[in-house]
């Protein structure tokens, strides 16, 4: 049985939440918020495995709850689901950064947000591949370089698409988990990077997990944005 917490300012939302939440067996919410101060304190009550939150809410927002919830050695096993009007908002990714699994949003059918809620709890971040890409090249990533008007070419310092050093970031990981790094990035599962790397589910996991650690990553949705921050990945990657 996965245990959530719901956290939403609006009663409605809030409300509808719980009810999709609480129709599907495998769920059981177990205490809802409405201030992301409330969300801190009843997360460390009720140790939820799933957080689903808002980020617009009085007294501290759903970006500052996430932060200090996944900062909580204590909570280290529970996930953060931000629920969102705004898709491609910078607010998004701010949550992700803050330790978020992933997001979802507000206008989603029901099937989709518990679908959303048993995907986090798995393990797996919950990224919408073309919401994500919008969100790295319009957050993320720095503005495209300024072409030189004779050779048409990137500015002097450019560096061109076909440069491929190793990111300094990723210096320290070996090849074969910056191409597991890549394939996280694209939104496969360890279950298709077992398969396309040819080797065993529980190996695939091994690399995922030795990656997070080795990049500070509190889980997969995190890892999405360093693999976009450093280049290994392009927006335009499917």
């Amino acid at each position: 049985m996965t245990r959530v917490l719901v956290v939403d300012d609006q009663s409605l939302i809030r409300q509808a939440v719980v009810d999709i939440l609480e129709a599907t067996d495998d769920l059981e919410v177990v205490g809802e918020a409405v201030t992301g101060r409330d969300a801190v304190t009843r997360a460390a009550e009720l140790r939820p495995d799933v957080v689903v939150m808002d980020i617009r809410m009085p007294v501290l927002d759903g970006i500052g709850a996430t932060a200090e919830i996944c900062a909580d050695p204590e909570l280290a096993d529970t996930k953060v689901l931000v629920l969102t009007t705004f898709e491609e908002d910078e607010n998004v990714v701010a949550a992700l950064r803050a330790g978020a699994s992933g997001f979802i949003g507000k206008g989603a059918e029901p099937d989709e947000i518990v679908r959303a809620v048993q995907s986090v709890h798995a393990g797996e971040a919950l990224l919408s591949p073309a919401a994500t890409r919008a969100l790295i090249a319009r957050y993320v990533l720095p503005p495209p370089r300024a072409l030189d008007p004779v050779s048409g070419g990137p500015v002097e310092g450019g560096g061109g698409a076909g440069h491929r050093a190793v990111p300094p970031r990723l210096a320290h990981l070996t090849d074969r988990e910056r191409e597991v790094l890549l394939l996280v990035a694209r939104g496969r599962t360890n279950a298709d990077i077992a398969s396309d790397l040819v080797i065993s589910p529980h190996t695939a996991k091994t690399h995922v997990n030795r990656v997070m650690t080795k990049l500070d990553a509190h889980d997969r949705a995190q890892l999405v944005i360093v693999a976009y921050e450093t280049g290994l990945v392009a927006p335009s990657a499917e």
